[in-house]
């Protein structure tokens, strides 16, 4: 799994090292040389595992499929952001970390308490 590109359908054989990588990043962190470009691709798709040639001077709209499994593996990549999130138990399990929107501001205030410095709570009887 690639952690640049998080919908990758292919991994691409470097022509430098013969090694598989699912995008240049991945490449230039397990690697010390760079990446040596060339115009005939090796692909190997994720979805049917099998593998085939490209090559990028003859690309057609027709050879962003995979020839054995029609998986249209060229798409626009999901990369990861940056997000703040809440991180718990599924909420249909354990809902106490959610708030219950259900109950209105005026059902709470009509809770009175011991606590509660009202003029009313003086009187008697």
């Amino acid at each position: 799994m690639c952690k640049h590109v998080l919908n990758a359908q292919v991994s691409i054989r470097s022509p430098c090292c013969k090694k598989w990588f699912d995008c240049v990043e991945c490449h230039s962190e397990q690697m010390t040389h760079p990446l040596l470009q060339a115009f005939e691709m090796t692909f190997a798709c994720k979805k049917c595992k099998k593998c085939f040639r490209k090559d990028a001077k003859e690309f057609e709209e027709a050879d962003e499929y995979c020839p054995h499994c029609d998986n249209h593996f060229i798409i626009d990549a999901l990369t990861p952001k940056a997000a703040i999130s809440v991180e718990g138990a599924d909420a249909r399990v354990d809902n106490r970390m959610l708030k219950d929107d259900r109950i209105k501001a005026s059902d709470r205030h009509n809770q009175r308490t011991i606590f509660d410095p009202d003029n009313e709570a003086d009187k008697l009887g």
